[in-house]
């Protein structure tokens, strides 16, 4: 899920771009039940992107930040639901990689949805830092030049994802009308589907979910073949 169109719902509705924000991450606990009673495994919100650390206003960061250190602690307290960060630690303040570690924590041995929050997360980071792990790993083996070449491969490279292990997503859901992928998971989707939804993430409903899913079960998926 790319969660977009908070801050224009802000300036709809007169609040503030915190509001906004709120809003936000109060849809996406609602999102995340309605992903838990179809019988959804896992899934992946947009929270903040490593494009916005470099180009948002600092006082907006902070305020985004703290939200979302809440909804990490008010996520991983629900039934059997499990968080995960995703994404680069560089960058993110002490006080939000404390609440991300300590809401991963609280979903050791827990069996339900599995919540990836991709916080400080951008898609082609993602795939330097991969493949920077493996030549970091093969360095320290000892290992040649060559035998790196070789070793190289698509599938190495998605076990050094911040997903690693996690199956890559069926479907990528975005809100606000917008239809680019902004650096989300630039390496898992390459055979997702795709659905676009006009509503802002704030004014998202069930119906559109339901919509999304339908829509999906219909299509039909070749994955190059």
């Amino acid at each position: 899920m790319i969660i977009d169109g908070n801050r224009r719902w802000a300036r709809q509705y007169g609040g503030t771009t915190d509001h906004g924000y709120r809003a936000g991450a109060d849809k996406m606990r609602e999102f995340l039940s309605w992903c838990d009673q179809a019988g959804i495994g896992v899934v992946t919100l947009y929270l903040l992107s490593t494009d916005n650390l470099a180009g948002r206003d600092t006082t907006e960061l902070t305020g985004l930040m703290r939200i979302i250190g809440v909804l990490a602690s008010d996520l991983s307290s629900i039934d059997q639901w499990r968080v995960q960060h995703v994404g680069s630690r560089d960058g993110l303040p002490h006080d939000l990689l404390d609440e991300l570690d300590a809401a991963e924590q609280r979903g050791v041995g827990k069996t339900g949805l599995h919540i990836n929050l991709a916080v400080g997360y951008g898609g082609r980071r993602e795939i330097a830092d991969a493949v920077r792990a493996i030549v970091h790993h093969h360095a320290e083996s000892g290992g040649t030049l060559d035998e790196l070449a070789e070793l190289v491969t698509p599938e190495k490279i998605a076990e050094h994802l911040y997903t690693g292990g996690q199956p890559d997503p069926d479907l990528v859901i975005r809100t606000s009308g917008e239809q680019r992928l902004s650096d989300f998971m630039l390496w898992q989707s390459a055979h997702s589907e795709f659905y676009f939804v006009e509503a802002l993430g704030p004014d998202l409903r069930e119906v559109d979910f339901l919509r999304a899913l339908r829509d999906f079960s219909r299509r039909q998926r070749r994955f190059g073949q």
